[in-house]
């Protein structure tokens, strides 16, 4: 730009003060209306793809209510400090991160973690800023303020993400400075073929030099794959999809396996009961409501499991309640001594398991926890516990085959059990026994076999896998210590979000492609059509200039039309602009 302008104004200077000659003052005026029209073109769309870092920026309130010296006062959220009691109201953002000090309500979550149902909140949990209060009125005292909140957090990895440079941009970066080369070889190559050797007039071949230099400004090429960066982190972000660099999000494309770690990711890390046996004569709602009416009380996972499935069954009163260390727990109801809990419980007590003692061995050899419980000495049935699957678990594994990689679950249970949960998704390798020391060694393996291996974890002990791996998926309600070591961080604790992931990753490399095609075939053609090789077909410097804008704005374009493309597992931005409306601060809520 500088040499095409300033050739043709130098030009037009020496032309009015030192010697006859044609002025280049108004071309080099148009020329330049021309640039700054292409490049206002160019923040125009640059904008648009930083839409979602905006959205997220807006979930924040500009105001919150604390407590300082025993009064209630209205302050900017960027006011409150470390320490301050926060005063929450019902229909109110949250302000800061916190821990409640007093009061119980339900908070929506979803702008932040995808979770559709509200969570309850008590003393002494915590709770995150720019969620909703639904409910109750809380106060909760800060403890992540300003830059350190998870919203600053999520921000910051956006926008690290959206200025990382991916791999094809470097290799995009080298072109343009060869491109630059290539345009001052050209143009002045250009000006001595038609001045001195065809003998044209000056005026003519000037303007020939100065074409070449305008229509080979590299700005479609610096363009290509920033913009199409942008739009698709952007894209992410507002689907609970986050991309930490750019190299990320081109790699992911490369992936031919993908591990799972099993609990918390596949399964959903807290056991549910899948199966209630009865014995002759009793009703499957029997067994639970004497099994919840033990455990009612019980804060031991496989306790809490049968109270769940019990909800809306009369639950009897108990009386003489003993844990049994080990084996499991007794109680007496309505005058009958009850007891419940393992095979050594029964054993213990005389209890004959009668034609259900196959049937126990069959659940525990599929992998599952067995309950007996059994009234007055006779079983009355068996409860059967284990570790249920998300729900978009299997279709998650039916979407990768399709994109054809292969499914891996790493988990540390028995072969039987890790078999029996890999049947039921349809997993292609199956790695069990293995110690939490051990999971980077697999994915080693794995990569030694040469393959490219994404990672999906979310326990502290996921960490070096996560950074062994080629890509690696942190969940997003895992660990902090997992969401360090990722690349790739899943907001919404939804495994299928790594097929939203995946997708992304290819429409994203795609468009990548394509704006650089367009660049690279503009200048191929561009080149000999400004230096006037098809002559008498020749361009005009204003000619030039819009053909130049125009190729910028169209790769811009192309990128922006990533945020409209319907994918896999993500939501165009027009639904997810609609779906964050949603959650929007009740009219006439207080800040």
């Amino acid at each position: 730009m500088v040499l095409s302008v300033g050739t043709g104004y130098l030009f037009s200077v020496g032309a009015t003060f030192f010697f006859e000659g044609q002025q280049f003052y108004e071309a080099a005026s148009v020329l330049l209306v021309f640039i700054l029209l292409g490049h206002w073109l160019e923040m125009r769309a640059r904008a648009g793809a930083s839409a979602a870092i905006r959205a997220l920026l807006n979930l924040a309130p500009p105001k919150a209510i604390v407590v300082r010296d025993g009064k209630e006062i209205e302050v900017a959220t960027a006011d409150v400090v470390l320490g301050d009691i926060v005063v929450l109201r019902p229909g109110n953002k949250l302000p800061v991160d916190g821990e409640v000090i007093e009061g119980e309500s339900t908070i929506d979550e979803s702008m932040l973690t995808g979770e559709s149902m509200p969570v309850t909140k008590k003393v002494g949990d915590a709770v995150i800023g720019a969620t909703i209060n639904k409910s109750g009125t809380l106060r909760y005292r800060s403890t992540k303020v300003g830059a350190d909140t998870a919203l600053a957090q999520i921000v910051k990895l956006v926008q690290e993400a959206q200025n990382s440079k991916a791999p094809a941009q470097l290799l995009a970066d080298r072109a343009s400075q060869w491109l630059v080369l290539a345009a001052i070889v050209v143009g002045l190559a250009t000006f001595v073929v038609w001045f001195w050797w065809l003998g044209q007039p000056l005026l003519f071949a000037l303007t020939l030099t100065i074409t070449v230099f305008v229509i080979a400004c590299p700005d479609a090429l610096g363009l290509a794959t920033p913009m199409a960066v942008m739009v698709g982190t952007g894209l992410g972000a507002s689907n609970g999809i986050l991309f930490k660099n750019a190299a990320a999000l081109e790699e992911a494309t490369k992936l031919n396996v993908i591990v799972f770690d099993k609990t918390g990711t596949l399964t959903m890390g807290q056991p549910k009961v899948v199966e209630t046996v009865p014995a002759p004569g009793v009703s499957p709602d029997e067994v639970l409501q004497i099994a919840a009416a033990v455990d009612q009380g019980s804060d031991h996972p496989l306790a809490v499991a049968i109270v769940e499935r019990a909800k809306g069954l009369e639950i009897p009163k108990v009386s003489g309640f003993l844990n049994i260390e080990g084996k499991g727990a007794s109680a007496v109801i309505g005058g009958d001594q009850v007891f419940l809990g393992n095979r050594r419980l029964m054993d213990e007590q005389k209890i004959d398991l009668l034609a259900l003692g196959e049937k126990a061995e069959a659940l525990k050899g599929e992998g599952r926890t067995v309950i007996h419980v059994a009234r007055s000495g006779n079983l009355l049935g068996l409860i059967a516990i284990a570790d249920a699957p998300r729900p978009t678990a299997v279709g998650t594994i039916k979407k990768l085959h399709e994109q054809g990689v292969r499914v891996a679950m790493l988990t540390g249970d028995n072969a039987g059990t890790a078999k029996r949960i890999a049947g039921i998704l349809g997993i292609d390798i199956v790695l069990a026994d293995v110690l939490p020391g051990q999971k980077a060694e697999k994915i080693k393996e794995l990569q030694g076999q040469g393959l490219k291996v994404g990672m999906v974890g979310d326990g502290v002990n996921d960490a070096p896998a996560l950074t062994q791996a080629d890509v690696g998926f942190a969940i997003g309600a895992g660990t902090d210590v997992a969401i360090e070591s990722a690349d790739i961080v899943l907001m919404k604790s939804d495994p299928y979000d790594v097929v939203g992931a995946m997708t992304l990753s290819r429409a994203t490399l795609r468009k990548m492609h394509q704006n650089l095609w367009w660049a690279v075939g503009y200048n191929v053609v561009a080149f000999p059509l400004a230096a006037g090789v098809f002559y008498p077909f020749l361009l005009s410097p204003e000619i030039a200039a819009l053909a130049m804008s125009g190729s910028s704005a169209l790769v811009a374009v192309n990128a922006l039309l990533l945020k409209r493309t319907r994918l896999e597992g993500i939501r165009p931005a027009a639904a997810s602009t609609a779906a964050s409306a949603a959650h929007e601060q009740p009219t006439g809520a207080p800040a």
